[in-house]
């Protein structure tokens, strides 16, 4: 993946558009909702609530990971696995929102995953 920070084409994301509240849907099935979203430029990310499937975590997905924002059905499609998602570093909002070591941290994990 060329920019893990940035939303695809493919995505059919708009900006502007509000993702919080949005279902997360992993290549196997549903993860979570969105907490928070951004499309700032080189950094976008969701933040996903994984509860009840964890409970009490919430994990940062890369714009880069989406493959589609499906507006109609308020739901966002991810090329990741529920594993994946369970096994990537815990977000903590008031500790890594504008962390960049947390951010290069994630951006490591789900670039290694080479998709």
């Amino acid at each position: 993946m060329s920019d893990i920070w940035g939303y695809g084409p493919a995505s059919k994301y708009s900006s502007g558009t509000d993702l919080t509240g949005y279902k997360v849907e992993a290549t196997d099935g549903h993860v979570g909702k969105v907490d928070d979203a951004t499309e700032e430029v080189g950094a976008a990310f969701i933040v996903v609530n994984c509860k009840p499937w964890l409970i009490g975590k919430h994990v940062m997905l890369p714009a880069g990971t989406i493959t589609l924002v499906d507006t109609d059905q308020e739901t966002i499609h991810v090329n990741r696995t529920k594993d994946e998602i369970k096994n990537a570093p815990e977000y903590d909002p008031e500790l890594h929102r504008n962390d960049t070591k947390y951010r290069t941290s994630v951006g490591t994990y789900y670039g290694s995953q080479g998709r």
